[in-house]
């Protein structure tokens, strides 16, 4: 059994009012809300899914949106960038698209030999549009407004601040199989070969910047993705073996997962490709309807008149 994680599975982020997150992100960014749920622990709380046309693991942005929640605050410990890949030539589409729909967002710039462009949703999550060095093959989901020669393909990297990045780099490349590509500064780039695409991982080392705060808008965890089941629990006795606490097996209807907090202190979760999104409704009408674990299906009623409103 190969021991190498397939990339990024899924990142979750906290976000304020549901229906503002929504819009942004299909109608601003043009991508697809592929699930439509309520949060395990909170269930008064949806979980948004985004992604591209079936949420393929590598594509799909996770929110918790809690409409009174507390601006979280960016700083070590934490994810704090998300990078999607673009096509070439997309970046001036996108710049005048933010400019269009008032979005904040900066100057076109290079990293690591790549053009990006930076910009924040209206929670002020970081995010970041790459032109990736190798051009990404994969089929995005395209609107009326954002077609497929600028579409969003899924995630290139994520963005983890970190005191000290060493302890965190050993489990990129003793446990995971990432290896080291490229500095630029206080910057390592870390990629996996087991995959081509949401396969990279950047480090920052800031030693003097200040924990940061999860809450609104700021990132949660961080998926990496695993083929199955087999798979995970391979992966659990590695890390558990390594001294670390990490969860058992949990079942989040769509995927199988374990979490633990790596040493820099960013919440990790292992997720498995399987069962998929749509093991409950069908490809066509993905994120159409409310789908709600089963231990909650018989308080639906309840849970529909404690949700927000949402207009689709």
């Amino acid at each position: 059994m190969e021991d190498k994680i397939l990339g990024i599975h899924h990142i979750t982020a906290i976000a304020g009012e549901a229906q503002r997150n929504y819009d942004f992100y299909t109608k601003v960014l043009g991508l697809r809300l592929v699930k439509k749920t309520v949060n395990f622990d909170d269930p008064g709380t949806y979980h948004f899914y985004f992604g591209n046309e079936t949420g393929t693991p590598g594509t799909i942005l996770t929110f918790f949106p809690w409409t009174h929640v507390k601006p979280g605050r960016v700083g070590t410990g934490m994810a704090t960038d998300i990078g999607y890949a673009v096509p070439a030539g997309s970046l001036d589409f996108w710049s005048n698209h933010f400019e269009k729909h008032q979005v904040r967002f900066g100057q076109i710039d290079e990293q690591f030999g790549e053009q990006i462009l930076r910009f924040e949703d209206p929670d002020g999550l970081r995010i970041q549009l790459v032109v990736p060095a190798k051009a990404d093959n994969r089929a995005p989901w395209v609107t009326s407004d954002i077609n497929k020669d600028v579409a969003i393909k899924g995630f290139h990297n994520v963005v983890l601040a970190l005191r000290n990045i060493k302890p965190t780099a050993s489990i990129l490349t003793d446990i995971f199989g990432y290896k080291l590509l490229q500095q630029e500064g206080n910057r390592y780039r870390f990629v996996t070969d087991a995959i081509e695409n949401a396969a990279i991982v950047d480090l920052v080392e800031e030693p003097e910047v200040t924990h940061g705060l999860v809450a609104g808008g700021t990132n949660h965890h961080v998926a990496f993705r695993v083929k199955n089941e087999e798979q995970l629990m391979h992966f659990r006795e590695i890390i558990e073996s390594k001294g670390y606490n990490i969860t058992p097996k949990i079942d989040r209807n769509y995927f199988y997962s374990l979490y633990f907090r790596e040493p820099g202190g960013v919440l990790f979760e292992l997720a498995t490709d399987n069962p998929g999104f749509a093991i409950d409704e069908p490809v066509n009408e993905l994120g159409t309807h409310l789908k709600l674990p089963v231990q909650y299906e018989p308080e639906r009623a309840t849970i529909e008149r404690v949700l927000p409103k949402l207009i689709q």
